[in-house]
Parts: structure tokens; sequence; C-alpha cells
């Protein structure tokens, strides 16, 4: 099983990949601020149609302009209305998720250097880190389309994609710009494709996309590659989206 998910690893992380996947988007930045804003503003917005999701995408950073980072120093969030950005997500979810990410920024140089004095463990851990900030920058109300906030039960699957996204460092498509979490610690995005494909794989047993799948699956991935186990993820996904024959 290692050497047919290696085969897909080696098929699906190559630089064409990037074209038509949301990872492109922090992609386009070089300075850390602005590639942490865009990462977790895309994956806030990876559900449905994966057309759908690129279109989203380049609205929402369309909005933000040249430099996210900039567009949240000067809280030019605060001039948005009420329109829709993504499905169920509108202008005022992007404005409750940017105040947050203001007052991450006002104390810390980075969001990579604020989980670092937080001592973020894993991935729930940065889930509930940003939702405080967020609630807290927005007078005590929280917001479950920006940052999810059932952490015994959630899959996490937006956070542990722009983790990835972030920390992983191959230079192939990731970034690999965070060293607050290590690449070993790192836990699969569990979207359909991923579980559909792992299941058929005889990977994950377990039926629901819920956190008890996303800790099975990664176990098991972790014994094929201890040091990268997310770097699976591209076998999954990319089998799964293709619809290849395993």
């Amino acid at each position: 099983m290692k050497g047919v998910l290696d085969r897909l690893v080696r098929q699906y992380n190559t630089k064409s990949f990037i074209e038509e996947d949301p990872v492109q988007f922090p992609r386009r930045y070089k300075k850390l601020q602005d590639i942490e804003i865009a990462s977790f503003l895309v994956a806030a917005i990876t559900w449905g149609n994966r057309k759908a999701i690129l279109s989203s995408c380049e609205k929402i950073l369309g909005k933000i302009g040249k430099s996210p980072w900039d567009y949240v120093m000067t809280k030019r969030y605060e001039r948005l209305g009420a329109g829709n950005v993504h499905r169920t997500f509108f202008e005022t979810d992007l404005a409750h998720m940017l105040r947050g990410f203001h007052r991450i920024y006002e104390q810390n140089e980075s969001m990579n250097a604020f989980l670092k004095k937080k001592k973020a463990a894993d991935p729930w851990d940065v889930a509930r880190l940003l939702q405080e900030e967020m609630t807290l920058a927005n007078d005590g109300r929280v917001n479950p389309k920006c940052m999810p906030v059932h952490y015994a039960k959630t899959a996490l699957k937006r956070v542990n994609l722009a983790l990835r996204w972030l920390v992983r460092r191959d230079g192939i498509v990731d970034l690999g710009v965070w060293d607050c979490l290590a690449p070993s610690g790192l836990y699969i995005p569990l979207d359909v494709h991923a579980g559909n494909t792992a299941r058929r794989l005889l990977l994950l047993q377990r039926k629901q996309n819920d956190r008890q799948a996303v800790e099975d699956l990664t176990a098991v991935l972790r014994k094929f590659c201890p040091e990268d186990p997310v770097k699976y993820d591209f076998a999954l996904f990319g089998a799964g989206i293709a619809g290849a024959v395993l």
C-alpha cells in the first residue's frame, strides 16, 4: 500500500497541481503575513464545486487588493457590506475573520509567532486560539463559519488544509513558511474525495468524516511516513477528484 500511495504522491504533488487548486492564491504573495492571511481566507471557503471555489477566491482577494496584511492593518474591512462571498459566507463573515487577524497582528509579528508564543500543540489548538482572537475582536461574538468551534468532533478540514500549505516544505506545491508546528504533527485535510479514496483503499473504516476519522487515517499514514504523513493528501485527494482506477 505504501508503494501505491507514494506513486500517487509523485503523480499529483507536482507544479501542475497548483494551476487548478486554491493553493495558487497564497502562492501569489511573498510577504509572510500576506501568505498567512490569504491561506486562511481561501481555506475558509474551500467547500463545494471546485470551479466555484476558485472563482470565489478571486473575488475575495480582489476585494482585499495587493496586500492582505495592509488591508487588515488599515482596517479597510470595516467598509465591507453584507454581500455574498461564497455560498453561505458573506462579507460580514469576512470582516469578522479579519478583525481577529488585526488583533493578532497588533501584538505579534505574524500568526506563526503568535501560535509559537501560545505553544499551539496541534491543529485543533490552532483553531481554538484563532477562534478566541476572532471572538475577542468581535465583542464576544462567535462565528463558526470563520473557524470551527466543536473541537471534539470537527474534522477541521479547512484549517488542516491551510496548515498543510503553511507548514509542509518540500518545495513543490506547499509553501512551508511556518515552524509553529512540524510537518510530522499535521493531520489530513479530510474532504469527501480524500475520505472516499481512503475507504476504497481500506485505509479508513469509519463512515463519518469527523475528528475520529481524521485521527484514525492520519495514524495509518504516519506509519508510511512519520515525518510527513500529510503528503498523502495529494494521493488521496488527487486520485479521488480524478476518479482514478486504483
